[in-house]
């Protein structure tokens, strides 16, 4: 049974926001750069993560295509892409490894709506499992797709790059390390995520995240 808080609302975004500002004077001066931090829920289920899949290592411009034309082909549902063959997944834009890696998430049987109430730790490792979603997806799917306020993902290069302007670090922290800082920010670490992503926005003129 999952524990701790759903993040559903811009008022509960807010609220995380309000308790890192009085627990943490970085994050007071980090509010005050960024302004209201964004809620940025997606839809949960096959299609978000197939998303995600497409999305690594290219361009947002190129996924967007990507998964554009995977929709058109109606190839966004675990039984499309069972039934597809490479012939039409290469020509959405697709690469053999995407390919094995949309196959092997069709093939998971993951019961997406049964993740919705399970732990965290069991939805990560249960994302993990599949060929081609790694811990910093499987993080991101529990941090914006199932809203989980508990979340971070220290492996994100901009969330390290955001902790060290922020904290002044003399080195950009490692995965290791972040997550570490990141315990300081309990139980709202998703949206201390979220002020990262924006204040890395501000500092270095560019997003943090598709």
């Amino acid at each position: 049974m999952v524990t701790g808080r759903i993040i559903l609302t811009e008022a509960d975004v807010a609220e995380g926001a309000d308790w890192l500002a009085a627990n943490c004077a970085h994050f007071s001066g980090l509010l005050e750069i960024t302004g209201p931090l964004p809620l940025r829920r997606t839809p949960d289920g096959f299609a978000q993560l197939a998303s995600a899949i497409v999305s690594q290592q290219v361009s947002t411009a190129s996924a967007r295509a990507i998964r554009g034309r995977l929709d058109d082909a109606d190839l966004m549902r675990p039984e499309t892409i069972e039934g597809a063959s490479d012939e039409a997944l290469r020509a959405c834009g697709l690469s053999r490894q995407k390919m094995r890696y949309l196959r092997a998430l069709a093939a998971s049987g993951i019961d997406f709506d049964a993740l919705r109430d399970a732990p965290t730790e069991e939805v990560i490792a249960t994302l993990t499992a599949v060929t081609g979603i790694g811990v910093w997806t499987a993080e991101i799917y529990a941090m914006f797709a199932l809203g989980r306020a508990d979340v971070f993902a220290p492996g994100d290069l901009a969330l390290q790059e955001g902790a060290r302007h922020l904290l002044k670090l003399e080195e950009r922290p490692k995965e290791r390390a972040l997550r570490e800082i990141a315990t300081r920010w309990s139980p709202w670490r998703a949206v201390a995520a979220r002020g990262l992503w924006e204040y890395y926005h501000h500092v270095k003129g560019r997003e943090g995240i598709l």
